[in-house]
């Protein structure tokens, strides 16, 4: 059952009666890092009730946040994907997931890391001026995770899964476990990783996806 409307004539409020249901905003951000079908968002999803799952991409179908679409070959079945509304939630999403980037406390071995999670942190701490007019890219694999960060002409496209193409430069980051990104940074910036590629690639990624503040 939806929750019943706030009655306030407010933006923040309208957000909430949309988006603010349990699950809702974990399905959107899977959704930002890579289309996806039912039984993939039930697998990046640990604990989410089958019967939840369905009801809330209803809700988001029908607030026009997620619609479905049929997969390319030589996939098949359903893909839910975000609308031009359901994208236009990245800078809000972001927002909230570096706030609670300070709120996560130390990071345990037995903690999961949801690779969308990484794919979005890709998107928070790019350097646009320092990419400027750049074009490269890099599949980065981190346990059983691939992420993929294409630039072309300054601007960032970056998901799960492998790149779309043949990458300039893959990282892999050693260990079995998907680790946080802050520990994956920290791995390349170090050198603790594999490449194949141009090394020189590795320190430019290290350089784009560093915030201005942080360098």
């Amino acid at each position: 059952m939806r929750r019943k409307g706030f009655d306030q004539y407010c933006g923040l409020a309208r957000a909430l009666e949309l988006i603010g249901e349990r699950w809702a905003l974990l399905i959107i951000r899977e959704l930002l890092a890579h289309p996806g079908r039912y039984t993939d968002l039930l697998e990046e999803l640990p604990g989410i009730p089958t019967n939840v799952l369905s009801t809330r991409l209803k809700e988001l179908e029908e607030a026009g946040i997620v619609e479905r679409r049929i997969a390319p070959a030589p996939q098949r079945g359903v893909l839910y994907v975000l609308t031009k509304d359901g994208e236009s939630l990245e800078g809000a999403v972001l927002a909230l997931a570096l706030w609670g980037n300070g709120q996560l406390g130390d990071y345990q071995s037995e903690d999961r890391v949801p690779p969308s999670s990484l794919a979005l942190a890709l998107r928070a701490t790019f350097n646009r001026e320092a990419a400027s007019e750049l074009t490269a890219s890099w599949e980065i694999r981190a346990g059983r995770a691939a992420l993929h960060a294409v630039v072309t002409d300054g601007h960032l496209t970056s998901g799960t899964g492998p790149a779309p193409s043949e990458p300039d430069l893959v990282i892999t980051v050693p260990g079995d476990a998907v680790p946080p990104y802050r520990e994956i940074m920290r791995a390349i910036k170090s050198g603790e990783v594999e490449l194949s590629g141009p090394p020189s690639l590795l320190d430019t990624f290290a350089l784009v996806f560093t915030p201005p503040a942080a360098q």
